[in-house]
């Protein structure tokens, strides 16, 4: 059975809490919809991650939890790793570098732009972008069959095997 990366950037934010900072910036009321959801949808797939790796960042925290006890995930097997926040291809790559050689499924929370970056140089080739300009809108999930090794991820290495966004409801 071949590793998979599961990208999923925070969901939506809420920019009008009056936030202190960017990285206390909570999750909006859509946001706090939308991260049980994927992980529903992550369990009903049968794609539990062996590993969960999150930016401490609020909103992603709060996304980190909100999905993983959808898929019934203990809070304790979340690992928080502060190299995700900011960071770009090269940060992301350390930090997948550090998994575990036995963990076959890894979930990966974060931030744009640093995840779109990250999956444009694991699938090495141009993505398409969607007309509304974002490959990795909040919420969505990014699915990549990768090789045997976390930690030699070269341009290209992975394969993009699903790409999930949030449903909206029409109005």
């Amino acid at each position: 059975m071949p590793r998979e990366l599961l990208l999923l950037r925070h969901a939506k934010s809420d920019w009008e809490s009056g936030f202190l900072n960017d990285f206390d910036r909570p999750l909006a009321k859509r946001g706090r919809q939308d991260a049980p959801a994927v992980g529903e949808w992550l369990s009903q797939a049968g794609l539990i991650p062996d590993l969960v790796v999150s930016s401490p960042a609020a909103r992603a925290r709060e996304t980190a939890l909100l999905v993983c006890k959808a898929m019934q995930v203990k809070e304790k097997k979340i690992v928080w790793d502060g190299d995700i926040y900011e960071s770009g291809v090269n940060s992301l790559l350390a930090v997948l570098g550090r998994c575990p050689v036995k963990s076959r499924a890894v979930l990966l929370i974060g931030h744009n732009p640093g995840l779109e970056e990250l999956l444009r140089f694991l699938l090495g080739e141009d993505v398409e972008t969607p007309a509304d300009g974002k490959l990795l809108p909040t919420a969505t999930v990014a699915r990549l069959e990768m090789p045997k090794d976390w930690e030699s991820l070269t341009a290209g290495c992975a394969k993009l095997l699903e790409l999930r966004r949030p449903r909206r409801e029409k109005g």
